[in-house]
């Protein structure tokens, strides 16, 4: 059965990386039908509309959804196409690699962050002349959806669950979440803790092996996996996944960066690994295991883009992981 991938590269080096991770999924020859998206600034800029129509449509319709990133639009494009993929987890993989020089080599862990609700719900108010609220929005449904998903994934691997949380401060919210989970963590035999999520900030930089499966509510899985990020070598090498009960939304961490954009020295790397993501969730795990092989093959031995310390460029890192794909020998 053909399977339709939308192809939404947006601002900035989505436009270089996106057709990289295509070029990897080509190689890889599933049955896939790749359809072109557009989303962002340039966009909005031709429209009035940073997120046609016709590309939530196209994301709505598609089995998956490979994005690059947004500029000043984010907010605009983003959190939008997560809703229409109906994503309520977004999952974010931080691991360290051979050949990356890293803060914290131990670093394996993975992200399980709720995707929909928290501050990012966007109940914003001026209630009075100098005077804002944000209101945060946190339910058990929700928390339970989220809850079992890092539970399930935990248990198919044998991992530990962390749940992250201010339970202390944010008592009937981030109260809630913790209950939730907890109640939901009784029904699996995995190992689980608990932590506050500005204590566990801290002990990720200093003891990132102890931890497996982080699940979060919305804010604090952006922030702490941003944070953790910083540990194997930056936002270059972590790819996501925005999972839906039926389709998915799969993009690199990082964003448009308008500094290097245009002159094809961009990391694909964080791109492709969402692309071996990609491949999982609609069912080819070989396939996904052979792209993020062959990914990790080419961090541990190059080529390397300058963020990592080479002067490869994009085209030459993307054409050292399609050599490696097409050989298998990774």
């Amino acid at each position: 059965m053909t399977e339709k991938i939308a192809v939404i590269p947006g601002d900035g080096i989505g436009r270089e990386v996106v057709p990289a991770a295509r070029e990897v999924l080509e190689t890889v020859d599933p049955d896939f039908e790749f359809v072109a998206g557009e989303a962002g600034d340039a966009v909005r800029e031709q429209t009035g509309t940073a997120l046609p129509d016709e590309t939530r449509d196209l994301a709505a319709s598609a089995d998956a959804t490979l994005f690059g990133a947004a500029g000043e639009t984010a907010a605009d494009v983003v959190i939008p196409l997560r809703r229409t993929v109906g994503a309520f987890a977004n999952v974010r993989p931080v691991r360290a690699y051979p050949g990356v020089d890293a803060l914290q080599p131990e670093t394996d862990m993975v992200f399980v962050r709720e995707n929909t609700q928290g501050v990012y719900a966007g109940h914003e108010t001026d209630v009075a002349p100098g005077v804002r609220t944000l209101t945060r929005v946190i339910t058990e449904s929700a928390s339970e959806e989220i809850a079992r998903y890092a539970f399930e994934y935990a248990a198919e691997r044998g991992l530990d669950v962390t749940i992250a949380h201010k339970a202390n401060v944010m008592r009937r919210t981030d109260g809630l979440f913790l209950e939730t989970a907890e109640s939901v963590a009784g029904e699996f035999d995995v190992s689980y803790d608990d932590a506050l999520m500005d204590a566990l900030a801290m002990h990720l930089v200093q003891r990132p092996e102890d931890y497996d499966v982080v699940v979060c509510p919305n804010l604090a899985g952006d922030v702490l996996s941003d944070l953790a990020a910083g540990l194997v070598g930056g936002l270059g090498l972590l790819p996501s996944a925005n999972v839906g009960h039926e389709r998915g939304l799969f993009e690199p961490v990082h964003g448009s960066a308008p500094d290097i954009a245009g002159q094809g020295v961009a990391n694909p790397s964080a791109m492709i690994l969402s692309a071996a993501l990609l491949l999982e969730y609609l069912g080819h795990d070989a396939a996904g295991e052979r792209v993020r092989g062959a990914v990790e093959a080419t961090l541990a031995n190059g080529p390397h883009t300058p963020d990592l310390g080479g002067s490869a460029t994009t085209q030459d890192v993307t054409e050292a992981v399609v050599e490696r794909v097409e050989s298998d020998e990774n």
